[in-house]
């Protein structure tokens, strides 16, 4: 007869798979909610730089993803359109990737409506343009001669928010929300570089480290690394803000330290077998 630590060792696939399911899908239903440490770091950075800018200011927004990266990157862009607006800072948007407007557009829309914020006036989406690094260095000259329209097909001449808005130098900040190339490093490049532009940036958690050496030299003012980045602004941007609008980074961070301790959890109890059935054995010669 099979021992227990033999039958702890011999958990059926299935059952480890269903666990892992559950640890994911019950504490996202359960719109379960953990502590998130903010402390100092480029998470912090992101947010202290956006917050020192005055009312009225001015911010190039790149949507640089697509719906592959949107879970990571879709609640950064919820949560930095939710502190713009807050704090009454035009925003025009663009994207470097064709599926990045229209998610973009839905951020957008959807924290304007929730503020009341009126599109061609407090933010505008320009729309998509392939070009990358080159498209890029164009806007540094004349931007609406990139852009002659928005992504709504109107003439960018006609909009209040574009009035001062000629050339990348005229803003503020740019961020970009980058799921690869083209993304952040063009626009440190190609913008910040060039212009003397400061550039803050959003990314997978996987491509995160590759930006760090640009947060050292002060090419960047701050970064939101994967669903851990966009957390940590979820929580900066609802502090001391009343009926705070419910985010998806948290409660996502809140399923994938779960799922975590389960693996950890299954881990454990491998070795354990693994240890308990080598002793009873007397030992692997």
């Amino acid at each position: 007869m099979a021992t227990f630590t033999e039958k702890l060792g011999n958990i059926d696939r299935r059952i480890i798979f269903l666990v892992m399911a559950l640890s994911v899908i019950v504490p996202l239903a359960m719109r379960l909610t953990l502590p998130i440490p903010i402390g100092a770091g480029p998470s912090q950075d992101m947010y202290d730089a956006v917050e020192a800018l005055p009312s009225g200011s001015r911010v190039l927004l790149s949507f640089d993803y697509d719906p592959s990266t949107m879970p990571e990157l879709q609640p950064m862009a919820i949560a930095l359109t939710q502190h713009l607006m807050t704090k009454d800072i035009k925003i025009v948007s663009l994207a470097l990737w064709p599926m990045g407007v229209s998610l973009g557009n839905e951020a957008l829309m959807s924290v304007s409506d929730s503020l009341g914020r009126e599109e061609y006036v407090d933010w505008v989406n320009l729309g998509y343009k392939t070009g990358g690094g080159v498209l890029i260095v164009r806007m540094g000259s004349d931007i609406k001669s990139v852009f002659p329209t928005d992504y709504n097909g109107n003439p960018v001449e006609d909009m209040p928010i574009m009035d001062e808005v000629n050339k990348l130098g005229d803003f503020d900040m740019i961020i970009s929300l980058s799921a690869g190339d083209p993304g952040v490093p063009a626009w440190i490049m190609m913008a910040g570089d060039r212009y003397n532009i400061p550039i803050g940036g959003g990314c997978t958690a996987v491509s995160a480290p590759q930006f760090y050496p640009y947060l050292g030299t002060g090419q960047m003012i701050g970064l939101l690394g994967g669903l851990k980045g966009a957390a940590d602004y979820e929580t900066m941007v609802r502090i001391g803000v009343d009926s705070a609008p419910a985010g998806t980074a948290t409660p996502g961070m809140a399923a994938q330290s779960v799922a975590h301790l389960i693996i950890m959890l299954f881990i454990i109890l491998g070795n354990i077998s693994y240890l308990a059935n080598k002793k009873r054995k007397g030992g692997v010669k």
